[in-house]
């Protein structure tokens, strides 16, 4: 068992605190591969051409997780990773990623992870991913991850994201195609303050007949912070997609949200909506009287908004 530092584990038990080195697991640290572990139906293997890993999930598995954290703690440190998922027809699997930055120093660290999923038919799998900054340094702490998406025959994709906080500026790039009677279900969460950037790009083509997608998008954005996004649905098919964008606005802060529908097919059901808001005034009265400040009124307002 390799013996982790003090920050690398702090780090850790912020964007995967169920992290073990145990069953199927790969902590990437700085650019390598710390340490990492197979389990009798996931087997993880290092990219021969370029940086990253292929993780194998074979059919058997069932109600298994596999970890996939990456901590950058380098100050002007740039991480580019390239990981594959093959998940084989009928597995039922959860995935747990991350990425957190610790940047105590005067230069921009940044990790690019572009992560491509191939699933089988009639599979299960649920994928979570938190990001997050710290540290004192005043060095940017960038995060722009790449998420391709390729779901199976009645199959079932659940995608659970979190920004949680400290990340400078993120571009995140989502691309999913269905086929057949598979189903997408993707919940993102997001925080932004001060002097960051948060962009969210996705698009879901609903390719076969009886597809279906759910995208619900919820943020808060205070100081002076940016945030954009912009989910889009195409359908190619007898389908169904709904689109939810909810945001809380703060302090001087801006958001954005540009939801998209496109139908392909006379049978194509797509929805959108988008809301942008400041916090309920008749909420915040509420928790007052209940003798809390007017800041920890909000923290609970905003937390269980982002629950």
């Amino acid at each position: 068992m390799v013996q982790l530092d003090a920050t690398t584990q702090e780090v850790l038990n912020r964007i995967s605190e169920e992290f073990a080195q145990k069953g199927a697991y790969n902590l990437r640290q700085n650019g390598v591969a710390l340490c990492h572990g197979d389990s009798e139906h996931i087997k993880i293997r290092k990219k021969e051409d370029k940086p990253g890993i292929d993780i194998l999930i074979d059919g058997d598995t069932k109600g298994e997780r596999v970890f996939i954290p990456v901590v950058v703690s380098v100050s002007g440190m740039t991480d580019l990773v390239y990981n594959d998922f093959y998940v084989a027809d009928g597995a039922d699997v959860t995935i747990v990623a991350g990425c957190g930055i610790h940047n105590s120093g005067c230069n921009e660290s940044r990790h690019d992870g572009i992560h491509t999923f191939h699933v089988g038919e009639n599979a299960n799998v649920k994928y979570e991913e938190k990001h997050y900054g710290e540290g004192n340094g005043t060095g940017s702490r960038v995060l722009n991850p790449v998420t391709n998406i390729e779901v199976g025959r009645n199959s079932v994709f659940t995608m659970d994201t979190a920004q949680i906080k400290g990340v400078d500026s993120t571009v995140r790039e989502t691309n999913v195609e269905l086929a057949e009677g598979a189903k997408l279900y993707v919940l993102e969460k997001l925080m932004t303050d001060g002097e960051q950037k948060a962009e969210s790009n996705i698009e879901v083509c609903l390719e076969g007949s009886g597809s279906s997608a759910q995208i619900v998008s919820r943020s808060v954005c205070k100081g002076h912070s940016l945030q954009t996004f912009h989910p889009k649905a195409v359908g190619r098919n007898k389908c169904h997609a709904h689109i939810q964008c909810d945001s809380i606005i703060m302090d001087q802060a801006h958001v954005g949200s540009i939801p998209e529908i496109q139908a392909e097919h006379v049978d194509a059901a797509i929805i959108h909506e988008a809301a942008i808001g400041r916090i309920n005034d008749e909420q915040l009265l509420k928790l007052r009287t209940l003798g809390m400040t007017e800041a920890e009124a909000e923290n609970v307002i905003i937390e269980n908004f982002l629950s």
